[in-house]
This record gives C-alpha cells, sequence and structure tokens, in this order.
C-alpha cells in the first residue's frame, strides 16, 4: 500500500498520466536513463558540454558522464593560459571507478579554472552544469562550436550507447 501511495505521488509530482496527454517540453530532458541535458549547450560524443557566451566558452563535463563515473574524488585542470585543442585532454576526473582523460570541445586559450573543484571535486557530481564546470576558454575557432552535438543529437547519443 505504501509503494503504490509512493508511485502515486511521484507520478503526481512528475505530471505522468495514464490519459496519453504529453506537457510542453522543459528547456531540459531527461532521457530514460535519468541523466539532464540542458538545451542551449553543444555535446561532444565523449560525453563533455560547451556553453558559449560569446567571446567565452564554459566547459565541463555531462551529467550522463558522471553518472557513468560514479562519486567523483580528484580533478585535475590546467592552469590558465594554456592551449588547448578540439578533442585533445585538458584534464582527467577520478572516480571511485575509474580514470577518465577530460577532452575539450573547442580548440582555445584557457582564460579561467574552476578552483573549487580541488577542494570539492564531487561537485562534478551534484551540479555538472552549474557549479560542477571545469574550465572556460576564449575560442580560437567559434565555428567549431557548430561540428557539436545538440541536446537532442546528445540525448539520442547517450541513449543508443547505454543499449548496448
Amino acid at each position: 500500500m505504501a509503494l503504490r501511495l509512493w508511485a502515486s505521488s511521484a507520478a503526481n509530482a512528475l505530471k505522468i498520466s495514464s490519459s496519453g496527454a504529453r506537457a510542453a517540453a522543459p528547456a531540459y530532458s531527461i532521457s530514460r536513463y535519468f541523466s539532464t541535458v540542458i538545451d542551449g549547450l553543444k555535446y561532444t560524443s565523449s560525453h563533455e558540454w560547451v556553453k558559449n557566451d560569446g567571446s567565452v566558452a564554459t566547459i565541463g563535463i555531462s551529467d550522463h558522464a558522471q553518472g557513468h563515473l560514479g562519486e567523483v574524488v580528484f580533478v585535475e585542470l590546467p592552469e590558465a593560459g594554456t592551449k588547448v585543442s578540439q578533442g585533445g585532454a585538458f584534464g582527467n576526473v577520478e572516480s571511485v571507478k575509474a580514470t577518465s582523460d577530460v577532452n575539450s570541445p573547442i580548440s582555445g586559450e584557457v582564460v579561467e579554472v574552476n578552483s573549487k573543484l580541488s577542494e570539492a571535486p564531487g561537485l562534478i557530481n551534484s551540479s555538472p552544469y552549474e557549479e560542477g564546470w571545469m574550465i572556460k576558454v576564449k575560442p580560437s575557432s567559434p565555428a567549431e562550436l557548430e561540428g557539436l552535438l545538440d541536446s537532442a543529437k546528445y540525448t539520442k547519443h547517450c541513449e543508443e550507447e547505454d543499449a548496448h
């Protein structure tokens, strides 16, 4: 009985019904694997995201990536002034499961590093798109953004990848 009540409450909170009616799409999407994908960001097939704010682009790893990594315990990032290349590793993330390279979605110069991550690497788990950002880059080739995945294509990529 308690489980049925909880499920009913959860369904109401999520506005799920069996009537077939669909609510308007939110500004983000959640795949069936419960990873959040933010509209307006660009993504790579290796699970990095980039938010372009004109002269500066913010980069981090996606919710999908942090979910697969598990609890992040250490982050190694470059210093400001370091040049990064599209597809090249700029740092790594160590979790309880593995250590993984983090690749830059775009080329440019690192202008800021999220220093909070050295003391609180778990911000990547709790807030991958906000407090858990990794570096800010001054893009040298803004056209590289056009070749990245939008939220719909990235969601599809994650679902296909997890299906295997």
